[in-house]
C-alpha cells in the first residue's frame, strides 16, 4: 500500500527547494556577520559558533530521541535559527545563556510544533524574548565596539544603545532630543564618570555603535536584503508594509513634537529594525501567504514596533511586534484567502 506523505507548509511549486532557500538566507546574512566580527572581534565568532552548534545539536537530539523522525539538520533551517539568535544577543553573553536560548528557540519555538513548516512563531525570536525576560541584565549589557579584535569580551567596556540611551534620558525633566544629541549622556561605570554620545547617522549605518551582533550595521543588512530580493527568496510586500507604516507613524509623532520624538530615519537604522524587517518578519512559515496579507502583516508589525519603542517599557520593540503579528497570521490568511482555481464568484 502506497502512503502519500504531505510535508508541512509552505507548499511552493518551483524549482527551489528548502535547502536552496535556507542556504540563500544564510548567504544573505554573511555581510552582517562579517561586520559584527569586525567590530566585536573573536567575541562575535564565539557567540555565532556556540549558537549555531547548539541549535544543530538540540534539533538533532529531539529528532533522534524524542520524535524519532528523519534527521533534517542539513536543510539549513537550524543554522538560520542559530545565526539569527546570535544576531539578537550581545557579544559578551555567557555561553550557557546562549545554549539556553538555543534550547528554547529550537525545542519550544520550532520542534514542539512539529518542526520546520509547522511552527507558529519565529524560533529565533522566541529564544531571544525568553532570554530578555529571564536574563535582562546580561541581555542589555552592550559592549562598546572595538574594531579589529582589540578587546576581548571579558575586558569590554559596556555602554547603552542609541535607542536605550534616548529612552532613558528623555524621562528626565527638561530633556529634549536636541539636548541629548548635542551634550550626550553622562553616567557612572565602575566608579568612573563616562559620557556617551549618540552615534552619527553614518556610524549607525556602518555599525559603529553598541547593540546586538546582527543589528548594528544597516548597510550590511540591506546588502543581504537586496540579495534575497534578487534571488526571490523574499518578496517586497512585508518589508514595504513594515517600513512604510513605521516611517509614517514615527514621522507623525516627530512632526507633532520633534523635541521629544526622534525622526523616522533614526528609527530605521538603529536597533533591530532592519534585521527584523528583512530576516525575521519575512519568514515563510510564520508570515501570511497572500500579498495583501503580507502587507497587512508588515504594517501591523511596523506600527507595533514604534508603539513599543516610544510608549512601552522597552527601548526596542521589533521582536515583540513580530511575535504578536505571528499570532495573527492564521486570521490574516483566512481573511485574505486567494480564490481557488475554478471557483465561481457569487453575485
Amino acid at each position: 500500500m502506497n502512503i502519500l506523505r504531505v510535508s508541512g507548509s509552505p507548499h511552493v511549486h518551483t524549482d527551489n527547494s528548502v535547502n536552496k532557500i535556507m542556504y540563500g538566507v544564510i548567504y544573505a546574512m554573511i555581510p552582517a556577520a562579517l561586520v559584527s566580527i569586525y567590530f566585536f572581534g573573536l567575541s562575535a565568532v564565539r557567540v555565532l559558533l556556540i549558537s549555531v552548534v547548539a541549535c544543530l545539536l538540540v534539533e538533532y537530539l529531539i529528532q533522534k530521541y524524542l520524535l524519532k523522525s528523519e534527521i533534517s539538520i542539513t536543510d539549513g533551517s537550524a543554522i538560520i535559527t542559530g545565526v539569527l539568535l546570535a544576531f539578537n544577543v550581545p557579544c559578551n553573553l555567557p555561553w550557557w545563556i546562549i545554549i539556553i536560548g538555543a534550547i528554547v528557540a529550537i525545542g519550544i519555538g520550532k520542534m514542539s510544533f512539529g518542526g520546520l513548516g509547522k511552527n507558529i512563531f519565529n524560533p529565533a525570536l522566541v529564544g531571544r524574548v525568553f532570554l530578555l525576560i529571564s536574563f535582562p541584565v546580561q541581555m542589555t549589557s552592550w559592549p562598546v565596539p572595538k574594531p579589529l579584535f582589540t578587546k576581548a569580551v571579558t575586558d569590554a567596556i559596556t555602554g547603552p544603545t542609541p535607542l536605550g540611551a534616548l529612552k532613558g534620558e528623555l524621562y528626565k525633566e527638561g530633556a529634549t532630543i536636541q539636548k541629548v544629541m548635542q551634550d550626550g549622556i553622562t553616567y557612572i561605570q565602575d566608579g568612573v564618570e563616562v559620557t556617551y554620545r549618540i552615534p552619527s547617522y553614518v556610524d549607525q549605518l556602518l555599525g559603529n555603535m553598541g547593540g546586538s551582533l546582527g543589528e548594528i550595521s544597516a548597510i550590511a543588512l540591506l546588502i543581504g536584503a537586496i540579495y534575497m530580493l534578487f534571488r526571490k527568496i523574499i518578496t517586497w510586500h512585508i518589508p514595504a508594509g513594515y517600513l512604510g507604516s513605521a516611517i509614517i507613524f514615527s514621522g507623525i509623532l516627530w512632526l507633532a513634537d520633534p523635541s521629544y520624538f526622534i525622526d523616522p530615519l533614526f528609527h530605521l537604522i538603529t536597533g533591530g529594525m532592519m534585521l527584523g524587517v528583512f530576516f525575521m518578519a519575512t519568514d515563510m512559515v510564520t508570515s501570511p501567504m497572500s500579498a495583501k496579507g503580507q502587507l497587512i502583516f508588515g504594517a501591523g508589525a511596523g506600527i507595533l514596533t514604534i508603539l513599543i519603542r516610544v510608549f512601552g517599557a522597552y527601548p526596542e520593540g521589533v521582536s515583540f511586534a513580530i511575535l504578536i503579528m505571528n499570532a495573527f497570521v492564521p486570521l490574516i490568511d483566512r481573511g485574505f484567502k486567494p480564490k481557488r482555481f475554478g471557483e465561481t464568484v457569487k453575485n
